[in-house]
């Protein structure tokens, strides 16, 4: 596998930004490790970081890159401060950067394919929610989405933080000012019955959480009602609580997952 720190300007942002890239490369004398690439345009995983981490954090924290080897897919984790994945009320418009920016400065760089089939994304925490609200607000992108211990129930999430006075309370006033998020497309069960409403196909879903997470009630919410609407999600609960030992063993369940074509 090659791993890169790639800089680049974006024009969304209006700044010079990064993210870490993990592409697969065919390989036999390496010792340890199974490496596997087809031939033509590779199958993509964007990989989204928490509230409190950036770009390099999934390659610090987790064996991520050993881990995709086998599968020869690339991994873009990309930078997005603390925004939630969101065009931020009183800041950079992160939302439309991630969502349209990205892939196309991406593919432009690494030969990454377009097809949907192809096309994956998850992301922990704040990325758990971002993976899920991207895959569901454009599911014609994705054939598949994970959240390991995601935000899931933001509107509920960021009106409990709203009455604690606190620093993590008061960053997301930066991103969200002072709108209420209920119903909007910022909550995914809105975003989840728009689709519903309209017959549109959805991604596959993949959704872990540890029983002991701060975030369980958020995750033990949706799943009840994704059970509700039938909606095809794969879950995974056990004892764990919000830390890397947790998350390093989900994405090898992730990757385990994913609809990957075989070449």
């Amino acid at each position: 596998m090659a791993l890169i720190k790639c800089d680049f300007f974006s024009e969304v942002l209006t700044l010079s930004t990064s993210m870490t890239v993990i592409l697969p490369e065919e390989t036999t004398t390496q010792i340890g490790l199974k490496n596997n690439r087809s031939d033509g345009k590779l199958p993509v995983l964007y990989l989204l970081h928490g509230f409190s981490d950036d770009h390099s954090i999934w390659s610090r924290r987790t064996s991520i890159e050993r881990y995709a080897a086998e599968y020869g897919i690339a991994v873009i984790m990309p930078q997005v401060d603390h925004s939630f994945y969101t065009n931020m009320q009183y800041g950079k418009k992160y939302w439309t950067f991630i969502s349209e920016e990205l892939p196309r400065i991406a593919r432009s760089f690494f030969p990454l394919s377009t097809k949907r089939e192809d096309n994956f994304v998850a992301g922990l925490s704040m990325g758990g929610y971002g993976a899920f609200k991207w895959a569901l607000r454009m599911p014609e992108q994705f054939a598949a989405a994970a959240s390991l211990s995601g935000v899931l129930d933001i509107a509920t999430h960021i009106k409990k933080d709203r009455e604690k006075d606190d620093p993590v309370g008061n960053e997301l006033y930066y991103v969200f000012g002072d709108q209420d998020l209920y119903g909007t497309d910022h909550d995914l069960f809105a975003v989840v019955k728009n689709l519903l409403e309209r017959g549109q196909e959805l991604p596959q879903l993949f959704q872990a959480c540890g029983t002991e997470d701060f975030l369980w009630e958020d995750n033990r919410k949706f799943f009840q009602f994704a059970e509700e609407n039938n909606l095809p999600l794969v879950h995974t609960f056990s004892a764990g609580t919000h830390e890397w030992g947790y998350w390093d063993e989900k994405i090898k369940e992730v990757l385990a997952w994913l609809p990957i074509k075989k070449s």
